[in-house]
């Protein structure tokens, strides 16, 4: 029997996310696990497959449209399932006559999309047009594989995995016009959970300082024979994971129903983007060795700033590190992000005039962090015990290589 394919709950509390893509047409069937609609969340493209073998009757939404969670998107049938009157069925199943239409394109949507040089216009969706511009590809000239030539994700991609030669890099373009008034998606979405976490949260402060001097000694002579560049940060990682295995009671979150209890050490990972902050987490990093950590950091990385993140991979974990030392920044605090307990704020590394355990005045390099705590979750002296742990870690770095 015909049934409906509804915009899922993409992450928990998400209201709506807008359909991006349709990579199956209509009436061609697909197997179990295909993909067969791609959804753009607040924070990344979100690939939906297939939980049985079947073939799309209509779709009900047109890409770019905003769809709250739990509404109809599409009429699925079984493959070799017959159906005369699709306008009935989704009477029948609660689906209005608006909504029942045949997908066509809006006039709305039509102005959006730029006319290509033949007068025809060209379809794509945000995310295409968006990772297009940073490689200095030209969308318009590519075929598109969405509903009526839409170009998708995919299709930039393919192109730039087979022809990287011909795409050179973008030259800047000024910066657009601030207008009034319009947020993105994903601004939106994160000013509204920074909003809630000073809300609702109760945050306490602790700050740190260690002498890091021994700590780049060992990054330097990690990086004269790994094959993937380490930084400071990738060691940073390492030595929180340290902290959080040694330290009982830290690796945790606060919710309604009670402590929840990490094994694993995920951790998330501060990202600028052009469209705000995204925190990837990278998994287990206790049981990664260096390389791998800073394999899975620059991955991750890439594909944030590329919109290619699945929405799993912003998820998880009870700490994020984010990291502002690049940009000179000496020391800050940073805002806890839900539901996470804590977020370690990493500053710069400075030379600066130290006094040693005789007494003498020496220079070393100093890093000076602040961990932002969710006192409902991590009481102070126990973030102050985790805070120890971590500074000794980057103080004595070889236990990083254990």
């Amino acid at each position: 029997m015909p049934e409906l394919l509804r915009m899922p709950e993409i992450a928990a509390n998400t209201e709506e996310a807008t359909l991006a893509s349709w990579p199956v047409p209509e009436r061609q069937p697909f197997r179990t696990a295909d993909v067969i609609a791609t959804v753009e969340t607040a924070k990344a493209a979100v690939d939906v497959a297939a939980e049985a073998d079947g073939v799309i009757i209509r779709m009900l939404v047109e890409p770019g449209t905003d769809v709250r969670v739990g509404d109809a998107i599409a009429l699925l049938a079984a493959p070799d399932e017959q159906v005369d009157d699709v306008d009935a069925v989704l009477a029948r199943l609660g689906v209005g006559a608006a909504a029942a239409a045949p997908v066509v394109a809006a006039p709305a949507v039509v102005v959006a999309e730029p006319v290509a040089t033949n007068g025809n216009r060209v379809f794509a969706s945000p995310l295409a047009r968006r990772i297009a511009k940073e490689h200095g590809l030209d969308y318009e000239t590519l075929t598109g594989s969405g509903p009526n030539g839409r170009i998708t994700r995919r299709d930039v991609e393919a192109v730039l995995a087979q022809q990287p030669a011909v795409v050179a890099p973008a030259t800047p373009s000024p910066p657009p016009t601030p207008v009034a008034g319009s947020h993105s998606r994903m601004r939106r979405a994160i000013a509204q959970r920074l909003t809630e976490s000073k809300q609702t949260i109760p945050h306490f402060y602790l700050r740190g300082t260690a002498r890091v001097d021994k700590l780049l000694a060992l990054r330097a002579e990690l990086n004269a024979v790994s094959p993937t560049k380490i930084s400071v940060n990738d060691l940073v990682l390492k030595a929180v994971a340290i902290a959080h295995s040694e330290v009982d009671g830290v690796n945790a979150i606060w919710t309604d129903d009670g402590m929840r209890r990490f094994d694993s050490v995920d951790l998330g990972v501060a990202v600028a983007t052009d469209d705000g902050l995204l925190t990837p987490v990278v998994r287990d990093v206790r049981r990664l060795s260096v390389g791998a950590v800073a394999s899975a950091t620059r991955e991750l990385a890439e594909r944030a700033r590329t919109g290619g993140l699945r929405q799993a991979e912003l998820e998880g974990g009870a700490t994020t590190i984010t990291n502002l030392g690049m940009y000179g920044t000496e020391e800050f605090a940073a805002i806890i992000n839900p539901p996470q307990s804590s977020i370690l704020a990493v500053g710069a590394a400075r030379k600066e005039p130290v006094v040693n355990e005789e007494g003498e005045l020496s220079v070393a390099t100093v890093l000076r962090v602040t961990l932002s705590v969710d006192h409902r979750a991590i009481d102070g002296a126990l973030a102050a015990q985790w805070m120890r742990v971590f500074l000794a870690v980057l103080e004595q770095p070889l236990r990083i290589l254990a």
